[in-house]
């Protein structure tokens, strides 16, 4: 198990600053994010680390020098659209950008791309369903094709009155997952696990350990605080976040300990990577280095000392 952290925190730095950040505060490993270049009204959208469509043999090998230099290892490549967007012509440009990013983990010797499975999120989920079983066969024959896993991560991408009322990710529950691993039976089709999006989906965090550890490609790791006044005021129904807000781990509502017992126990030995959205660190450069600092300091204990 190695601790690392996700690139999108840190958008004012190249690849080199993201890796000299890791090695500098001791993190192992980063989940580089790949979006196309431009700019996204999403937060934490939009970080391009490595651009996909330049990339060529020449940065390739200027990459693999970056990483032994700093000896930091790129757990997965991230890249988080939503690829069931009701818009098709809107939907073909995710996808052919996921395959890309599968194509260019291939090159780097990657084993490992996170994205979202993505949602109409106007319809239910089972007129979602027919969408999602002919775009993803196609992303994981790909990513088949290419040897390089596809982690899901578990947001519900559901946060305020623009999601409302399904949220743009299908890839939530345990009870899709069975039905999306059903539909697709792929090796290399699994999930990134963030327990903090079962917290404020009121669920069991360490649930998906016990029963889904094979399935886990990869692990974000983010805190959560729910408000339980706002949520008295507001209701579980109103978008969350008017009852809910992201924290540094350790900084929230989920018992850090209780979950790396259980990760330890399980088949996992991937990487566990801190995903800051914590809106306290966010008002300089200075401060989201500090976030990353701070989570490595709390995380650290929990990780397994190297014989």
């Amino acid at each position: 198990m190695k601790l690392g952290f996700c690139s999108a925190i840190l958008p004012d730095h190249d690849l080199a600053g993201v890796l000299k950040v890791a090695a500098e505060i001791g993190y192992e490993c980063v989940e580089i994010m790949c979006w196309p270049l431009g700019k996204s009204e999403r937060r934490y959208a939009g970080v391009t680390h490595i651009d996909l469509d330049s990339f060529n043999s020449e940065l390739k090998f200027k990459i693999w020098s970056q990483l032994k230099s700093y000896d930091i290892e790129i757990s997965a490549l991230g890249y988080y659209p939503n690829p069931l967007v009701a818009e098709e012509k809107i939907s073909e440009v995710y996808v052919l950008h996921i395959k890309r990013m599968i194509e260019v983990a291939s090159e780097l010797e990657l084993d490992v791309v996170n994205t979202f499975i993505g949602r109409d999120h106007q319809k239910s989920v089972d007129e979602n369903w027919p969408r999602f079983i002919k775009i993803w066969k196609d992303i994981i024959a790909h990513a088949e094709a290419h040897q390089v896993k596809v982690g899901i991560e578990n947001c519900p991408m559901i946060f305020s009155n623009d999601e409302w009322p399904g949220g743009k990710n299908l890839g939530t529950t345990p009870d899709i997952w069975d039905r999306m691993f059903n539909d697709i039976q792929s090796d290399y089709f699994g999930l990134n696990y963030d327990p903090s999006h079962m917290i404020w989906q009121h669920m069991d965090p360490f649930f998906p350990i016990k029963e889904y550890s094979d399935k886990f490609h990869h692990v974000h790791v983010k805190d959560v605080r729910i408000d339980s006044e706002a949520l008295n005021r507001h209701g579980i129904m109103a978008p969350p976040n008017l009852w809910h807000t992201p924290k540094l781990p350790g900084m929230g509502d989920m018992d850090w300990g209780r979950f790396f017992s259980y990760l330890t126990e399980s088949s996992y030995d991937g990487p566990v990577c801190v995903e800051v959205e914590d809106r306290a660190f966010e008002g300089s450069n200075e401060a989201r280095v500090a976030a990353l600092q701070q989570s490595y300091n709390y995380l650290k204990q929990f990780i397994p000392v190297k014989s």
